[in-house]
């Protein structure tokens, strides 16, 4: 069963409409870890987009049905849901917000099964290799 998505704040738009619109949520959508949040302000600084966002998304694909999409992305698209979590700004569409509701990003260092992790509450079933999910 997914849990119901949290209401975002209105959408943000440039009155001039030069960029896109976009709602403001918070930590009960997704919520990084500090792990997860080092590994990412590394990652946009390598990339030099030290002002970018993190965009977590959710595709069909993988041997459950759904996994999990990560980019670095230098800011939100419209109609994007913008959650700020230990530091670092998380951008979800509102189609992928319906399954990650509630997750945490983790990040994980080892030599085998490293990576980033999402704990979410949604997913019904996992894959045995954990990087797909059902809900």
């Amino acid at each position: 069963m997914m849990a119901q998505t949290p209401a975002p704040a209105p959408a943000r738009a440039d009155p001039t409409g030069s960029t896109p619109a976009f709602r403001v949520g918070d930590e009960r959508l997704i919520k990084v870890t500090a792990g997860a949040a080092e590994k990412v302000r590394a990652l946009l600084a390598r990339q030099g987009r030290r002002a970018g966002v993190l965009r977590v998304a959710v595709i069909g694909g993988g041997c459950s049905g759904l996994q999990y999409k990560m980019d670095l992305q230098d800011g939100p698209a419209h109609r994007d849901i913008l959650v700020e979590s230990a530091g670092i700004k998380v951008v979800v569409d509102p189609k992928s917000a319906l399954y990650v509701t509630g997750s945490e990003l983790d990040y994980v260092e080892a030599l085998q099964g490293g990576g980033f992790k999402v704990k979410n509450p949604n997913a019904a079933t996992t894959c045995s290799c954990g990087e797909s999910f059902s809900a």
